[in-house]
C-alpha cells in the first residue's frame, strides 16, 4: 500500500520518487493529481498503467511558470494574457508543441499540441525544485470518479503507487478549465474550475464550445470522452422525481418528488452554492456509490457559471459506459 504523508513532510519523498522515475499523487487546488517527470517514458507509462488510462487520451504537463511553460510551447498574445490573468490556478492552455521539446509523446499522444497548467500549492513547489514539468493526471481509475482527498486516492490507487501526499480536501473540486486558441478564436475544449464567462471577460471575446470527442475523432484535452467520471452506480440527470431504489444528489432547497424513499440523500449545496456544489460534487458521488443503489438520481443543476463544468462531469458520468 501507498505510503501517506502530510504535505509539510512530503516534499523530499516525492522528489526522490519522481528522481527515480516512479509517480506520486499530489494535492492541487482542483483534485488529486497523479504526478510522473513528463520527459520520462518510463513515468508517463506508469500513470497510464495505474490509471488504466486510454493511450490516445492526452494529459496536462503541470510547469512552475510562464518561463518553465516557454520552454516547451509556442505562447501566442492572448495565451499569454490568460497565463498571467490566471496562473497559477485551474485554467488549462493547449498551445503549439515548441519543436525539440523534451516532453515524451505519451504526454501529447502524438499531437502537435500539449495542454499546459499551473497548479497552486504544493504543486507548484514540487514542480519549482523538481525543475521538470510533471505529467499530472486526475489521481483516479481511467473514467471513475475524480479524487479529492487522499482517503479517495487511497481507496482507489492505493495498491498501485508508492505515495500519496495528503493536502487535506481540494478547495476547487472540479478539473481545470482548458482553453485552446485558435487563429485568435477562444475554444472551451472542458469546463472546469474558472467559469466561462470569467475567462470570457479577460479575454474580451466569446468562447466557443466543442467539449466531446466522438468516435475516431482524436482526443484534443483531458476529459473529452464521452463517458468519464463515472461512478460504479448509474447516474440520472436532471431527476425531479426518485425511483425505488435510487439515491439522490440533490440541490438547493426544493427536493425531487418521492425524495423521501431514497436509499441515501446528499446536497450538493443546501442554499444553491455553485461553488460549495463544485467542491462537493466527487466526493458526495463517491459516498452515494457506496450506498448500494444501482442508479444515483441528480437534481437539475443551473447551467450558468460553475454549473456548466458540474453538468458537463455528470453528463459524461451518465453516459453509456461503452462510449
Amino acid at each position: 500500500m501507498a505510503e501517506i504523508l502530510k504535505t509539510g513532510e512530503a516534499m523530499a519523498s516525492a522528489l526522490a520518487l519522481l528522481e527515480a522515475g516512479e509517480i506520486v499523487a499530489i494535492p492541487t487546488e482542483t483534485v488529486y493529481g497523479l504526478a510522473g517527470d513528463a520527459t520520462n517514458g518510463r513515468a508517463v507509462a506508469r500513470i497510464f498503467e495505474a490509471k488504466g488510462r486510454p493511450r490516445f487520451n492526452p494529459l496536462i504537463a503541470h510547469v512552475s511558470g510562464i518561463v518553465m511553460a516557454s520552454e516547451f510551447a509556442h505562447f501566442d498574445p492572448l495565451s499569454e494574457r490568460l497565463a498571467q490573468a490566471f496562473w497559477p490556478g485551474p485554467l488549462t492552455l493547449v498551445l503549439p508543441l515548441a519543436k525539440g521539446a523534451a516532453i515524451h509523446p505519451l504526454v501529447t499522444a502524438g499531437l502537435d499540441t500539449i495542454a499546459l497548467r499551473m497548479p497552486q500549492g504544493f504543486g507548484a513547489e514540487l514542480i519549482a525544485r523538481f525543475g521538470r514539468p510533471l505529467a499530472a493526471p486526475s489521481a483516479n481509475s481511467s473514467g471513475r470518479i475524480t479524487s479529492t482527498s487522499a482517503e479517495a486516492v487511497e481507496a482507489d490507487l492505493g495498491d498501485k503507487i508508492p505515495l500519496i501526499v495528503d493536502g487535506g480536501p481540494t478547495a476547487v473540486g472540479l478539473e481545470s478549465t482548458i482553453i485552446k486558441v485558435e487563429g485568435g478564436t477562444l475554444r472551451l475544449l472542458r469546463p472546469g474550475g474558472i467559469a466561462a464567462e470569467v475567462i470570457e471577460a479577460a479575454a474580451g471575446r466569446p468562447l466557443l464550445r466543442g467539449t466531446t470527442s466522438k468516435t475516431g475523432e482524436p482526443v484534443e484535452a483531458p476529459g473529452m470522452l464521452a463517458s468519464h467520471y463515472a461512478p460504479g452506480a448509474a447516474v440520472r440527470v436532471g431527476a425531479t422525481h426518485v425511483e425505488t431504489g435510487e439515491a439522490l444528489l440533490a440541490f438547493g432547497k426544493n427536493r425531487a418528488e418521492g425524495s423521501e424513499k431514497a436509499v441515501a440523500l446528499l446536497n450538493l449545496s443546501p442554499s444553491g452554492d455553485l461553488r460549495e456544489a463544485a467542491a462537493n460534487l466527487f466526493s458526495y458521488l463517491q459516498r452515494l456509490d457506496g450506498s448500494g443503489a444501482k442508479t444515483i438520481a441528480v437534481e437539475p443543476i443551473p447551467d450558468t457559471g460553475l454549473g456548466e463544468a458540474i453538468n458537463d462531469r455528470l453528463s459524461r458520468a451518465a453516459a453509456p459506459r461503452d462510449l
